[in-house]
């Protein structure tokens, strides 16, 4: 089981929420405003805070804009993550991944087993990494933001978290760019 180290600083990250909805705006989404609660409330920043419509190219545009800004560290989306024609959650955002992260979904459908049951298969939820910044994208219910959160992402996303956490691994998601090549080396 994970502990946190209190010996250890909590580390403040930047992290971005987008909302993915036809029908929510900024006053009525109960998820958005359950995820940006909480970032808050654990130290974090809100980043930004945005809501599109189930559209694969208007997702895909926000989503490199903020994996494009070094000021944001993390992202999580709420929403599209089903099977019916307008989700499409999973279909803007997996192909931006330069690593997929299928320890998020397996984990996330565990915790959502307990409480749901087997409806937790209707979900689509999916994590990875891009341009050094995580992304996780959560289904569209404010329960399983809460659950996607309290579960996990509190967690791994402290610092202080032991046996380990992704802000200890931060800084060297991209270390592959800084690598310089090996004299002679060819590629």
């Amino acid at each position: 089981m994970t502990s946190i180290d209190e010996t250890k600083q909590f580390v403040p990250l930047n992290i971005a929420v987008l909302t993915i909805s036809d029908t929510r705006t900024l006053a009525d989404d109960k998820s958005g405003a359950t995820l940006a609660e909480r970032i808050e409330a654990a130290g974090h920043h809100l980043a930004a805070r945005e809501i599109i419509l189930d559209d694969v190219e208007a997702i895909r545009v926000i989503i490199r804009r903020w994996i494009a800004d070094p000021a944001v560290d993390a992202v999580i989306t709420t929403g599209g993550t089903g099977f019916t024609g307008r989700d499409v959650t999973p279909e803007a955002i997996e192909p931006l991944f330069e690593k997929r992260m299928d320890g998020f979904s397996i984990a996330f459908h565990m915790l959502s087993h307990a409480k749901i049951g087997t409806s937790t298969i209707q979900s689509r939820a999916t994590a990875g990494v891009a341009s050094a910044t995580f992304i996780f994208c959560l289904p569209g219910s404010p329960g399983a933001c809460r659950d996607g959160w309290d579960g996990i992402l509190g967690a791994q996303l402290d610092y202080r978290t032991r046996p380990c956490n992704f802000v200890e691994i931060m800084p060297r998601l991209d270390e592959h760019l800084r690598r310089p090549k090996a004299n002679g080396a060819s590629a």
